[in-house]
């Protein structure tokens, strides 16, 4: 609210900037006003003898007109706006809400485990079919990633997984197939459910992710979404599961801090579902 009041201020300011530099000082003074559907002269406050005063007041009531104008017109803007773009020198992020899926003319990050497992279902160690990568598998019935894999000469980690010993690849790791990048990352415990160990883990995993998106983004826009916002889990000390929020500022400031960049005029776009408690206005704060 307090961030809301400033900002709706400093445009209040910008806008009576304008009037009061080529609206003359005269109107301020004296003014037509309309009364019972007549037009007829008058002077603001006629009590007041001094004019100095008459004009100070005038500007004060037109600020404020202003100013409640102005903080109408912002809080609509802010809750119909759909996306925001975060500029640097050598980088641009735009976040906004959509369907990564349903998205084009841009490459995609569809995030699996660790282990790639296409297996869709209702178990612990399956994909759960509403998650990004559980609807992604079930739009194509026939991908074969474990090809996809050897094609691209990509070699599993020397560790395994904690489930079953399984091959794993480093979280951040991308599989091409096409527009789509598919992705290594939640870790899996010993029941085969994703998770992270630590919020270091998944630092490190964006990390490799951003180099990776470095040699894959072939001249196109990259969409990500939140990583970690479906039913990844997060232990070693970090509580319950990091809000969407939090993780989106995580994102965007491992990106920022990165030194590998998607080159202009190309960017990175994190595409956001609309839920409740979580708002693109609400970025770094």
């Amino acid at each position: 609210m307090i961030d809301f009041i400033k900002k709706s201020v400093t445009l209040a300011f910008a806008v009576v900037t304008v009037i009061f530099t080529f609206v003359p000082e005269s109107f301020f003074g004296g003014c037509d006003w309309i009364s019972q559907g007549l037009l007829k002269q008058c002077k603001l406050f006629s009590d007041l003898d001094a004019t100095d005063v008459n004009i100070v007041i005038s500007r004060l009531v037109c600020f404020a007109l202003v100013w409640i104008a102005v903080s109408v017109i912002y809080a609509l803007f802010l809750k119909f706006r759909r996306w925001t773009t975060i500029h640097g020198e050598n980088y641009s992020i735009r976040v906004e809400y959509g369907n990564i899926l349903k998205t084009r003319n841009c490459k995609r990050v569809i995030n699996f485990d660790e282990c790639f497992t296409t297996q869709v279902g209702d178990k612990t160690a399956d994909i759960n079919p509403k998650s990004i990568c559980g609807q992604y598998l079930t739009a194509h019935p026939n991908l074969d990633v474990q090809k996809l894999i050897d094609d691209a000469n990509i070699a599993p980690t020397r560790a395994k997984s904690r489930f079953q010993q399984k091959a794993r690849y480093d979280s951040g790791t991308i599989v091409p197939n096409g527009d789509d990048l598919l992705m290594a990352f939640a870790k899996l415990d010993d029941k085969g459910k994703g998770r992270f160990f630590s919020r270091d883990e998944y630092l490190q995993c964006l990390d490799l992710l951003w180099r990776e998106l470095e040699n894959h983004y072939s001249e196109k826009d990259v969409c990500v979404p939140i990583l970690g916002a479906g039913t990844t889990s997060f232990d070693g000390g970090s509580g319950a599961s990091i809000s969407q929020q939090d993780l989106l500022d995580m994102m965007i400031w491992s990106y920022k801090l990165s030194s590998h960049k998607i080159k202009a005029p190309h960017r990175l776009r994190i595409i956001c579902k609309k839920n409740r408690g979580f708002s693109i206005n609400n970025i770094d704060k």
